[in-house]
């Protein structure tokens, strides 16, 4: 399912403070560089996941290996990996993070069997969004840049 309402969107985006991001690259041009950069501009604290780059810095924090060498909470964890990549990665998630809220799969990536496996944890998935595509659109920004963005707000 892709048609999430924008107040579950919405919510997730404003219960999140920690956000870690499975494969995000060190190449500035390449989508979920700035994705995250972006996400950390925005006062979210994210932690970089890639094993390529386990121990460079970026947006501030360590690069991780993996989701498991992460020791303090994570509210979401957003996945920038192919689909038949997701199982493992949710899997780790959910033992790793106790507490975790959210698992984001980005644009193009969904694995509805791991998203189950997820929500029977109690744990909210969206697939094949971005989140920062919807924090721009909910959070009025994209009308800035003249988008119609279907949401109606007082902010111009």
């Amino acid at each position: 399912m892709s048609d999430y309402s924008d107040d579950f969107l919405k919510d997730i985006l404003q219960r999140t403070k920690v956000i870690a991001v499975v494969g995000v690259s060190m190449n500035p041009v390449r989508p979920s560089y700035y994705v995250a950069r972006y996400l950390s501009l925005k006062g979210f604290t994210v932690i970089p996941v890639n094993p390529g780059h386990a121990g460079a810095e970026l947006f501030g924090q360590t690069v991780r290996a993996s989701l498991s060498e992460i020791s303090e909470p994570v509210d979401m964890v957003d996945i920038f990996r192919r689909s038949e990549a997701v199982p493992p990665i949710v899997d780790e998630a959910l033992a790793a993070f106790p507490n975790l809220r959210t698992v984001w799969m980005q644009i193009g990536v969904e694995h509805p069997d791991a998203a189950a496996k997820a929500q029977a944890r109690g744990v909210d998935v969206v697939m094949n969004r971005c989140p920062k595509i919807e924090y721009q659109r909910l959070f009025g920004e994209l009308r800035m840049g003249g988008f119609a963005t279907g949401v109606i707000s007082s902010k111009i």
